[in-house]
């Protein structure tokens, strides 16, 4: 039965996808030739060539989603990801289009048409795509188009799965139970949900009344020798198998499965900004850079005369920073403090330093003395926003002292960052610091950067622990 409802809605989606490619396509055509003052033409794109431009679009796209995968069921799988698969789709469909209409059809079709419909049916399949998922997961609360599931493990592992499923019932999954290794379990509920037998009564529950349509196995380590004989038994049903490895407490930053040549491979520690993010992270980076040098150039302009009038020496200060994956650069700052601070050897700023000028306690403590690293933002050696850099020599004793330190170089240093905007700048705790640096790098989007630089500039500037 649910298989047949599958069925139904993979053939819904093709169908709707067809429809506002369609649509899109009239819309487009519309655009371009609904004013010749607008968008002047001498002659409109003849209608037999234009149908089977559309004939081949209504095939080419859903071909080309179905290739990403996009038709198949995956209830877990993220709107954001969703996006992208449709927008790797689109390039791919567009290309072979172009290809189409400019290689082998005998009159060249308007490129503005084309142009309009890649823009109008990315955003409106996309929008039908929201609107759909969240119509069927309103019928997903509700009860309707509901997957069976059996979970095999009761312990801590089999519990954190119930309670996310349970927490996420717009994906539509029905645990009818639970299968325990411990006899003394059986007959007990955990998160609501009953434990109906042990692991060796599997092959009584697969062929029971109750169709099983999916089987998460969520057994602890010293468990997993059980595999073997549990697989026997499930591959001879038709049910979807899914495995929680007992390896999750381990699994830091972006953990995740890969693979090689075939073969999967569990990520336990991973950085957030691999591929497109990484990419897409840069461009940010680059875009916002250029254009706050352009207006920070005459104030860093000004602040260096005052900081060579003030005090003899030069105007900025170069001090060696550790980065992503541990290298080190330069960090570029208007120097705030005498010449000759650093004569008796490194040491951190404290409230009162008198190795501070009068001019570079006011920048220290409205952040001016940093404009100068939108350059280093630049050139590549930071980003606008993450953990701050700190000094070779102090770095040391900080992973010696703080576990888990040395995970805030695996993404570039930050001019702002999340624990700087929630005020662990300065002598504050630096336990709490890698803890709010690690959240932000577990948590990364470019969403949460825009968050932080907006907190910085509307308040962030200005800090009490700034020394």
């Amino acid at each position: 039965m649910f298989h047949r409802f599958q069925r139904f809605f993979t053939q819904l989606k093709v169908l709707l996808d067809a429809v506002v490619l369609g649509f899109s396509f009239g819309a487009a055509y519309t655009l371009r030739f609904w004013s010749p003052r607008f968008l002047p033409y001498e002659v409109k794109s003849p209608w037999n060539n234009t149908l089977r431009i559309l004939g081949t679009i209504v095939v080419l796209y859903p071909a080309a989603i179905h290739a990403f995968g996009l038709y198949r069921p995956a209830r877990i799988r993220s709107f954001l990801d969703d996006a992208f698969g449709l927008f790797k789709a689109w390039i791919l469909a567009s290309m072979a289009l172009v290809t189409v209409t400019y290689f082998l059809q005998p009159v060249r079709y308007s490129r503005l048409v084309l142009g309009f419909f890649f823009g109008v049916s990315f955003v409106l399949v996309v929008a039908e795509r929201y609107v759909f998922r969240r119509v069927l997961q309103a019928f997903r609360r509700k009860g309707f188009n509901q997957k069976n599931v059996l979970v095999i493990g009761a312990g801590d592992l089999g519990r954190r799965v119930l309670g996310i499923l349970h927490d996420h019932r717009e994906l539509g999954f029905n645990v009818i139970g639970v299968l325990s290794r411990r006899p003394a379990k059986v007959g007990t509920r955990i998160e609501g949900v009953p434990v109906i037998g042990r692991l060796a009564d599997l092959p009584g529950v697969m062929g029971g009344g109750v169709p099983i349509d999916q089987v998460v196995i969520a057994l602890p380590l010293e468990e997993q020798g059980a595999l073997r004989g549990l697989m026997a038994v499930l591959s001879e049903s038709t049910a979807d198998v899914k495995i929680v490895p007992d390896l999750v407490q381990y699994v830091t930053l972006s953990g995740g499965v890969e693979e090689f040549g075939g073969l999967p491979l569990l990520s336990l520690q991973n950085g957030p900004l691999d591929g497109w993010n990484g990419v897409t992270k840069r461009l940010f980076d680059l875009v916002l850079s250029s254009a706050a040098l352009l207006v920070a150039g005459p104030i860093v302009g000004g602040l260096a005369a005052l900081v060579k009038l003030e005090s003899p020496g030069p105007v900025f200060y170069r001090q060696e920073r550790m980065g992503m994956d541990g290298r080190l650069f330069h960090i570029l700052k208007l120097r705030t403090m005498r010449q000759d601070a650093e004569r008796g050897g490194a040491r951190m700023a404290v409230a009162g330093d008198d190795r501070v000028t009068r001019l570079g306690r006011l920048l220290r403590r409205t952040s001016l003395d940093e404009l100068p690293q939108l350059w280093n933002v630049l050139r590549g050696d930071m980003s606008l926003v993450g953990p701050r850099p700190e000094r070779p020599v102090f770095i040391q004793e900080f992973r010696r002292q703080i576990p888990r330190y040395q995970l805030r170089h695996k993404v570039k240093a930050g001019i702002t960052g999340w624990a700087q905007v929630n005020g662990f700048r300065g002598q504050t705790s630096i336990e709490k610091r890698i803890e709010y640096d690690l959240y932000y790098i577990e948590n990364w989007s470019l969403w949460l950067d825009l968050k932080i630089l907006a907190r910085t500039v509307a308040g962030g500037f200005l800090s009490r622990n700034a020394y």
